[in-house]
């Protein structure tokens, strides 16, 4: 891959405008959906505080031990909406699909992962982290989880304090890591994490083999929530991080020959030595597999004018690879508030920027930036045979024919074959409702027929 990289770099001057963005249309051939409220138990070895998840994600991080103290909004202050669901949670939400990769050898066939929980370090001591298999069935729109594996640490190779740590199984938790992207190998998974950043390198049963540290031109890259980190004695003595907060490897993609890992961070890296952010662009760090290190290779992906960050990360073939770039928003434009109109009747930040861009790796221009081929829009996506099971508030100039993605994260998305992708949203549960005003938003796939996307170069 390195080899290649040089090599397209010097037919830069032949890119010219040939090469320009393209948009490509997206037509909707299946859309299957997971319920918002779907739980499943922990290990029959977990601790007792696995039995009960979100106890400290209410008011303060203070423990709520009552099931459904809460009630679940999209934010607090003046435009929070409800989303109907309360926490905490009798078992373990399957919610929060963060990443996903066909299985090998067996189509329809997925491994999808739970994220952090809640949403942060503080408040998901109680949230243990799972990998799935799922099959979404198309023809029925249901989507059936087939096996779970839940992460844990037998072997103590986590090197710092995990929630969970005086147990014999040492399941993980979201207090541990936020992992929110997945690559099978052969030997089971390499995982991305947003709290170190790190790279964690599981077995096929979800046991830790390996925990790897994020370096950048020779550096070690943190975030806040790396644990190395700590409050200083002084208020006004600085702490050294380069990462965002929910800023790590929310994408990462394994090349087709297995050897090489790209991590691609979620948003941008904040510039030395300062509290503003390096550029309008995320860094690509290249791991070797095979080694079992970083190779200093990296690269840059450009953000366009109002996205935020990147949702997924996935080759397609040795050098083009897909990717979810998003803004920060939820909800369907056509229910925007008017003048003097106030949630929850309607989205006070409708999401606008929500797409999926092929890009090619092989052809980095003079700074490193990776070429961008084209990209769909999800937000104005072709149903013309009524495909769609749900749209959503909608309002009455929305188009019949189009259906949206308008979740404030959308975190997966893979090839499924020469003319079509999966796309599927992270629901953040009970926390999100881009699909309905008053609703807590379901684990929503989408097969996406997208043939000159797919062949564009």
């Amino acid at each position: 891959m390195r080899a290649l990289l040089l090599a397209s770099a010097a037919l830069l001057a032949l890119a010219g405008a040939a090469h320009a963005d393209q948009r490509f249309e997206a037509v909707l051939e299946g859309h299957a959906i997971l319920p918002a409220n779907t739980l499943v138990q922990p290990p029959a070895d977990a601790p007792a505080d696995a039995r009960i998840a979100g106890k400290f994600a209410g008011h303060g991080n203070l423990r709520a031990d009552t099931v459904g103290r809460f009630p679940g909004t999209t934010g607090t202050g003046a435009n929070a909406r409800p989303t109907g669901l309360s926490f905490p949670f009798q078992g373990q939400a399957l919610q929060g699909f963060s990443g996903i990769k066909p299985l090998a050898g067996d189509p329809g066939a997925y491994w999808v992962l739970t994220d952090n929980g809640f949403g942060s370090k503080r408040n998901s001591p109680d949230a243990l982290l799972m990998l799935h298999r799922i099959r979404p069935d198309f023809r029925t729109g249901q989507v059936a989880v087939e096996r779970t594996i839940f992460l844990s640490d037998p072997g103590r190779q986590v090197p710092f304090r995990i929630a969970h740590e005086g147990t014999e199984p040492r399941y993980l938790t979201g207090s541990d890591f936020d992992i929110e992207s997945i690559q099978p190998v052969g030997d089971g998974f390499w995982l991305g994490d947003e709290f170190g950043p790190f790279l964690i390198h599981v077995d096929a049963e979800g046991r830790v083999r390996r925990i790897v540290e994020t370096k950048l031109d020779g550096q070690v890259i943190r975030s806040p929530d790396h644990p190395d980190l700590q409050v200083a004695a002084t208020p006004t003595a600085g702490t050294a991080f380069r990462a965002r907060r929910s800023g790590g490897y929310e994408g990462m993609a394994l090349t087709p020959d297995g050897q090489s890992l790209w991590g691609l961070l979620e948003q941008p890296l904040y510039a030395e030595g300062s509290d503003k952010a390096e550029g309008q662009f995320l860094r690509l760090i290249e791991f070797s597999t095979a080694k079992g290190e970083w190779t200093g290779q990296s690269l840059r992906y450009r953000l366009e004018p109002g996205a935020t960050a990147i949702g997924d990360f996935n080759f397609i073939d040795e050098r083009r690879a897909l990717v979810i770039e998003r803004d920060n928003d939820e909800g369907h434009p056509s229910r925007a508030c008017a003048t003097g109109q106030r949630p929850p009747a309607c989205f006070h930040a409708p999401a606008r920027h929500k797409r999926v861009y092929l890009v090619d790796l092989g052809a980095p221009d003079a700074e490193g930036f990776v070429r961008k081929i084209g990209h769909i829009d999800l937000m104005a996506i072709r149903d013309p045979e009524g495909v769609a099971r749900q749209r959503g508030d909608l309002g009455p100039d929305a188009p019949a024919d189009r259906f949206s993605f308008p979740f404030f994260t959308i975190e997966n998305v893979a090839m499924v074959d020469a003319d079509h992708i999966i796309v599927g949203n992270d629901n953040n549960l009970p926390f999100s409702g881009g699909r309905h005003l008053s609703r807590a938003d379901d684990n929503e796939l989408i097969l996406l027929r997208v043939p000159e996307l797919l062949r564009a170069r």
